[in-house]
């Protein structure tokens, strides 16, 4: 029997440059780098994981480096901003800390009674960090081991505790309304244009409906690939698999992703979603400040090529003023 999703699992985006990706992501932002691996969809392109420090589901965001890629465009259909979210009171040093590294800060801005500040990537990916409690009131999980946080210049009571939620541009918002209530979100507000739908779970629970003219998108560096959310096992997945194809959706196999299984939904809205089962964490890190390639064990035959072809990166090296931390 197919149970309701509790929220998001990961967020994927695709940028240019995998260093200032992990300059940025982990140590502008102070994530954990949870995994370096590669796509396993084209495995001479790395695949970057951040999140907390055991790489939890719901606050894991990853990325697609792609140097040679021309800029993506965002617009329809995509998700349009990506939502961290970070303890109430803690904005005014973001805007700070961002500011410090030349990263242009929008807000904050208002809305459903959230406080929010908008920014971007050194790829132009659309980003906010809101101040908020979770879904049912309760507040985000405290990190549980301070040490093991990349970026120890951040006060606890201001790091990114998880996804917050994301922002959809839908070709067709009563389709993907309807897919995300399949899924188990309910509308629990409507602002404007932005109809907001929430998961029953603890932790990044949150999904905008945009319900406005945009052009077309561009798939690129820049801009959210695919937006993942939970479900407890395999078994679900290939319910979930079932459903969708009986409705004629885009629906992929189920796969084997190695560090968790997931099926992939192109919903009638076009936004691409992933369904990807509940682990204790995605993190494979023991040192994440000096990362290494790490391989699943039908790619490790093939590690000698694979590593000649991509190229090498380190741990986050942030300078303020002037570092790879600039919008370009």
């Amino acid at each position: 029997m197919l149970t309701d999703t509790p929220g998001l699992h990961h967020v994927t985006g695709i940028v240019g440059d995998g260093q200032a990706a992990i300059d940025f992501y982990a140590g502008v932002l102070g994530l954990d780098l949870s995994a370096l691996t590669v796509n396993f969809e084209d495995v001479l392109q790395h695949h970057l994981y951040f999140g907390d420090e055991r790489g939890s589901p719901g606050t894991v965001y990853t990325c697609f480096p792609d140097p040679h890629a021309d800029p993506g465009r965002i617009g329809t259909p995509q998700v349009a901003s990506v939502a961290f979210a970070v303890p109430d009171g803690s904005l005014e040093y973001w805007r700070a800390r961002l500011e410090s590294f030349d990263v242009a800060v929008e807000g904050p801005s208002e809305r459903f009674g959230e406080q929010a500040l908008e920014f971007r990537d050194p790829s132009g990916t659309r980003l906010e960090l809101v101040a908020a409690s979770d879904g049912d009131g309760r507040e985000a999980a405290e990190p549980t081991d301070e040490s093991s946080r990349l970026e120890a210049t951040i006060p606890d009571a201001a790091s990114i505790r998880e996804l917050h939620g994301v922002s959809l541009l839908s070709a067709n918002p009563y389709a993907t309304a309807g897919t995300l209530e399949t899924l188990g979100f309910d509308a629990v507000g409507e602002e404007g244009d932005r109809v907001r739908y929430r998961a029953s779970g603890s932790r990044a629970t949150v999904v905008d409906v945009l319900a406005r003219d945009a052009p077309f998108g561009r798939e690129g560096p820049g801009t959210i690939h695919h937006v993942a959310v939970r479900v407890p096992d395999e078994e679900q997945l290939h319910e979930w698999r079932e459903l969708f194809a009986d409705r004629n959706h885009d629906v992929s196999r189920v796969k084997d992703r190695h560090l968790f299984h997931s099926l992939y939904v192109r919903e009638p809205g076009g936004i691409l979603f992933e369904l990807a089962t509940e682990t204790d964490g995605v993190a494979v890190e023991d040192s994440p400040s000096e990362p290494s390639l790490y391989l699943p064990e039908w790619f490790e035959p093939d590690r000698e090529l694979i590593e000649s072809q991509l190229p090498e990166l380190t741990g986050p090296k942030p300078e303020p003023n002037g570092s790879d931390s600039n919008n370009r």
